[in-house]
């Protein structure tokens, strides 16, 4: 038996897709069963409950060959990183109750730093929360998520243009596609290893290659812009983030920018992405036309 955190997300998901095509039996732990009900039916073994119950969580655990753990990590987070810190000590707490004989934890790139991370500093605050664990832990450090992308995407075939915050346009940045993580997860739940890695998965794409990629699956050119650092504030707030919550968004941004969140941590071991991003924006504009 495998337990699933995020089944209905897009990683967790992902994880689970590969264990069920493979016969693994899955279990996750959901907020609202009749919202699984897919999972259900596809033979995944749901338990209500979330990751902030750390009871219903070391119940979940119970019995597992090995257990996949992640802080979601929303888009709009509050300044102090209150939700993250009750997070991680409902993880931990599920942990020393019921330890897993291995478990997997959903990281991501830059979370070895212990300042200036903005959004990143949830994951680096579940890396720390889990030190004292004896048992094998995998952190897998994943780059900016490629299907981030996929919401400009309209945009660029409107106006031939993909604004982006990662600049300068032509520099690259670690990027990883949502099925290539949850390939390494599952591989590391079944495969197993010893003692506690650290994985950085992803490839590297400049904002201009993500623009050329559109273009491709759009049939029409598209051009990186860079969002000039004066207007960020303006942009988010139109997007529907707060002042208050764009603080930490501005400051990963800085942090990919000035090169301080990167892939290359001591220690660590590279696993490259296989996903292409012209593969990502086709099959969501072959989705959309369906």
């Amino acid at each position: 038996m495998f337990f699933i955190a995020g089944i209905t997300g897009h990683i967790g998901g992902a994880t689970a897709k590969v264990l069920l095509a493979e016969g693994r039996p899955v279990r996750a732990l959901v907020r609202n069963l009749s919202k699984a009900i897919e999972w259900a039916d596809r033979g995944v073994e749901l338990q209500a409950g979330d990751l902030t119950d750390s009871h219903a969580l070391a119940e979940a655990l119970e019995g597992v060959e090995a257990a996949f753990l992640m802080q979601p990590t929303p888009m709009g987070v509050t300044r102090n990183f209150p939700e993250a810190h009750a997070l991680t000590h409902s993880i931990a707490d599920a942990l020393e109750r019921t330890p897993p004989p291995r478990a997997v934890v959903l990281s991501s790139v830059g979370s070895e730093q212990d300042c200036g991370l903005g959004n990143i500093t949830q994951t680096h605050l579940l890396e720390r929360a889990l030190d004292r664990f004896t048992f094998p832990l995998a952190f897998v450090r994943s780059g900016a998520l490629l299907e981030n992308n996929l919401q400009s995407l309209k945009r660029a075939g409107e106006t031939g243009v993909f604004d982006s915050f990662l600049q300068p346009v032509d520099r690259a940045f670690p990027m990883a596609a949502t099925a290539d993580v949850g390939a390494e997860v599952a591989r590391l739940l079944v495969e197993g290893w010893k003692g506690r890695k650290v994985i950085e998965l992803g490839s590297y794409y400049s904002p201009t290659e993500i623009a050329e990629a559109m273009g491709k699956a759009l049939m029409k050119p598209v051009q990186a812009r860079a969002i000039p650092r004066d207007r960020w504030g303006t942009v988010l707030e139109h997007m529907g983030l707060p002042p208050e919550k764009a603080v930490n968004w501005e400051e990963m941004q800085d942090g990919f920018n000035n090169g301080w969140i990167d892939f290359g941590c001591q220690g660590t071991e590279a696993v490259a992405g296989t996903t292409k991003p012209v593969d990502i924006f086709g099959l969501s504009l072959q989705a959309q036309k369906a």
